[in-house]
């Protein structure tokens, strides 16, 4: 059973497919809206609600940010490659995706999925090793957005990229070593963001396979981004592209 902590990212589980089981409030709790719709969906559903005592959440609370609300549901599963691309589909413009090449720090993780689900794209790719997986401390990080954006685990990166490059996708690798800068790159098709580590950056291997790198201009003395910060960059680009051509 996962515990899932906060309102927001409560709020977004009870919205998305995901089982909740069971609430839990602290007493004396101070109402928002996050909160009142909580609660309305979860008596819609039937789902138990029980107050307690904030000290019993403390004690249970992974993260210690729980906002006097925990929540217990049903583990949220990594999908499969396969009915990712399956799901690709169906999508009514050409697909955005972004592969992760050993990105390790929940933080990051989650604040990728949350611009993801931002901009509107289609999944984020993992690898089984090396990688952080779907944490309590990534699941806060991306203010639900867990709950919205697939998260796809691979046993090798390079397998998902030929995979998606059969299925019509540019690869795209961000890397501080490239000419181009990334507004130069035309993003309206399917594409494919890799990104690395910030230690490590794209491995060889995967950096080989890529169709082509783009760089983020860097204008002041810090020589690279939080991948974090140049994912967003990335996709978001891609959406600002797509709207100037539909415009």
């Amino acid at each position: 059973m996962d515990i899932i902590e906060g309102r927001n990212p409560i709020l977004e589980a009870l919205r998305g497919r995901r089982r909740i089981k069971r609430i839990l409030l602290a007493k004396a709790l101070r109402e928002s809206d996050a909160l009142k719709e909580i609660k309305r969906i979860a008596r819609e559903r039937e789902i138990p609600i029980k107050v307690v005592d904030r000290k019993e959440l403390d004690s249970i609370s992974h993260l210690k940010a729980h906002q006097g609300v925990v929540a217990y549901a049903e583990p949220l599963s990594p999908i499969s490659f396969n009915d990712f691309l399956i799901s690709l589909k169906g999508e009514k413009e050409p697909p955005v995706v972004l592969l992760l090449d050993e990105v390790t720090d929940p933080q990051n993780l989650g604040s990728l999925m949350r611009s993801a689900d931002a901009v509107g794209a289609s999944g984020i790719v993992i690898t089984r090793r090396r990688s952080v997986g779907l944490t309590p401390a990534v699941v806060k990080a991306s203010a639900g957005a867990v709950e919205h954006i697939p998260l796809v685990q691979v046993g090798n990166l390079v397998y998902a990229i030929e995979r998606l490059k059969g299925e019509g996708f540019w690869i795209i690798g961000g890397s501080t070593n490239a000419k181009d800068a990334y507004f130069e790159a035309d993003l309206k098709g399917r594409v494919a963001f890799v990104l690395g580590s910030e230690g490590k950056g794209l491995s060889r291997l995967v950096e080989q396979r890529c169709d082509f790198l783009v760089r983020i201009p860097m204008h002041g003395k810090i020589s690279s981004l939080n991948v974090a910060v140049a994912g967003a960059l990335l996709m978001y680009e891609a959406r600002r592209q797509r709207m100037v051509a539909n415009s």
